[in-house]
C-alpha cells in the first residue's frame, strides 16, 4: 500500500519505526525491534543511543544534530527509506515520538515503546502511577514544580541533569516543603541503576547520574506556600503595588472566562498578572499573554509568574490597542486594567473569533459607560458584584465595603 508521505512524497506504508530504549540496550529490546534496527537503512538518535545498538545496527548512523532540529528535517528527506528512529522509553512520553507525529502520519509509522522512566521509577517504589504527579522538567523550568506542591502528594520529575536534584531541594526547602523525603533513581533499568534517599532541606548527596528521576513525598511546613486548586487564589499570593484583581472578584472573573484545555488568553492591563496566572494553572495545557504598559509591573507579573508555577506566561510590554498587533489569536480576552480606552475594548472585540469569550471588569464611572454602551449594542451579560469584608472599627467590627466591580461578559458570534 502506497501512502502520501511528508512534503507531497509518495512512500510506502509503515516506512518509519520508532524504537524505545532503555539503559540495557539490545538486552531490553524484543526479537522484531532487534530486526527493525537491523534492517534500517538509516539509524537516528542520540549518541548513547547509537551506541547502545551499535553491535545490532548495520545501517547509516546518524545522531541528532546541535542544536535538535524540531522540524525533523533529514528524516522527512528520506521519507519512504527504512529509517529507524531511536528513543528513550516510551517515544510518546516527553519523547521524539511526539514530534515525529506532528510531521509525519501515524499510520506511516511503527512504533515500539519500552518503559517510561516514570514505569520504571513506580515500579521501583511500589507507587500506583495513577495516583501519582508526574512532570517533565528536562529543560524546563524547575518553577513548574510549584502548583503539584500538596501535603501528601506524590511526585515523579524526570530531571534534566546531575545537579537538578539539588536545586529541586532548595526550591522546596525555600518554599517551606524542606521536610519533603526525596528518593533519587539513577539509570533506571541499565547496570548503573541507583536508588539514593534524602531529605530536602538536609540534601547532600552528590555523584549523581545525569540519567535521573527525582520521586517526592511532599510534606510541609504551616507556612508552606501552597497553590489550592480553586480559582481565586489569596491576594497575598502575589505581588502587587494594590493593581490586581481581587481574590473574589478573580474568582468570579476566572469563571466567567470558562477556561478550556489548550486555549490562549489575553490578559491586557495585566498590573499584578493575578488572572494570566490562575488562567494558565487551570491546566498545564492553558496558555496566557499578558500585556502590560509599565515596565515595573511587566517585571513583577514574570515573577509572579514563576513563583506561581507558570514561567511560560508571556508578558508583552507596551499599551493597548497598539501592543496587541501581531499577536496570536486568543480564545478568550480579560480586560482589566487600561480599559477606560473605547479603542482597546473595540480591539478586543475585532481580535476575538467567532466563539471567543470576552470578559471587561469595570471599576470607573467612565469604564462602566463603556460596558453598558457595548452591553446595549452586543448583548451578553451584565453583573454587578459587590464585596464587603469586616473590619475593625474601634473595639468592634463592621462591614467596610470595596470599590464595587461592573463586569461585562460576552461571547462573539
Amino acid at each position: 500500500m502506497l501512502a502520501e508521505g511528508p512534503r507531497g512524497t509518495r512512500c510506502t506504508s509503515k516506512w518509519l519505526t520508532v524504537i524505545g530504549i532503555g539503559e540495557d540496550g539490545v538486552a531490553g529490546l524484543g526479537d522484531e525491534a532487534k530486526r527493525l534496527i537491523a534492517e534500517a537503512e538509516f539509524v537516528f538518535g542520540g549518541t548513547r543511543h547509537l551506541a547502545l545498538v551499535a553491535s545490532l545496527a548495520k545501517g547509516e548512523a546518524r545522531a541528532w544534530p546541535t542544536p535538535f532540529d524540531t522540524e525533523m528535517r533529514d528524516v522527512l528527506a528520506l521519507a519512504g527509506r527504512r529509517v529507524c528512529v531511536l528513543a528513550s522509553g516510551d517515544p510518546f512520553f516527553h519523547g521524539v515520538g511526539v514530534i515525529l507525529a506532528r510531521k509525519i502520519a501515524i499510520e506511516e509509522m511503527r512504533v515500539i515503546p519500552a518503559p517510561s522512566a516514570m514505569s520504571l521509577a513506580a515500579a521501583r517504589l511500589g507507587w500506583a502511577l495513577q495516583d501519582v504527579e508526574t512532570l517533565s522538567l528536562h529543560g524546563r523550568s524547575l518553577d513548574l514544580i510549584r502548583p503539584l506542591l500538596h501535603p501528601g502528594a506524590r511526585i515523579l520529575a524526570l530531571t534534566s541533569d546531575s545537579d537538578a536534584p539539588a536545586a529541586i531541594a532548595h526550591l522546596l526547602t525555600e518554599v517551606g516543603f524542606g521536610a519533603s523525603r526525596l528518593t533519587i533513581l539513577e539509570a533506571l533499568g541499565g547496570p548503573n541503576e541507583r536508588l539514593r534517599p534524602a531529605r530536602a532541606d538536609v540534601f547532600d548527596l552528590e555523584k549523581i547520574n545525569p540519567l535521573n528521576v527525582l520521586a517526592i513525598e511532599v510534606e510541609s511546613v504551616s507556612e508552606a506556600r501552597i497553590l489550592p486548586l480553586a480559582s481565586g487564589l489569596a491576594d497575598h499570593l502575589f505581588e502587587h503595588d494594590g493593581q490586581i484583581t481581587k481574590r473574589e472578584i478573580r474568582a468570579i472573573t476566572l469563571s466567567a472566562l470558562a477556561p478550556r484545555r489548550g486555549e490562549l488568553l489575553w490578559d491586557i492591563g495585566a498590573g499584578s498578572g493575578s488572572i494570566g496566572i490562575e488562567w494558565m494553572l487551570a491546566h498545564p495545557s492553558m496558555r496566557a499573554i499578558a500585556v502590560e504598559a509599565d515596565p515595573a509591573r511587566a517585571a513583577r507579573i514574570r515573577r509572579n509568574a514563576s513563583n506561581c508555577g507558570v514561567p511560560g506566561l508571556a508578558v508583552v510590554e507596551g499599551s493597548a490597542p497598539q501592543a496587541l498587533v501581531g499577536l496570536e489569536t486568543p480564545d478568550a480576552i480579560f480586560i482589566g486594567g487600561g480599559g477606560s480606552d473605547l479603542s482597546v475594548l473595540d480591539a478586543a472585540i475585532d481580535a476575538l473569533p467567532a466563539g471567543g469569550r470576552l470578559v471587561a471588569n469595570a471599576v470607573t464611572l467612565e469604564m462602566e459607560s463603556l460596558l453598558l454602551s457595548r452591553h446595549a449594542s452586543l448583548g451578553g451579560d451584565l453583573t454587578h458584584i459587590a464585596i464587603s469584608r469586616a473590619s475593625p472599627v474601634g473595639s468592634m467590627q463592621a462591614w467596610r465595603p470595596a470599590m464595587p466591580v461592573t463586569q461585562w461578559s460576552w461571547v462573539k458570534p
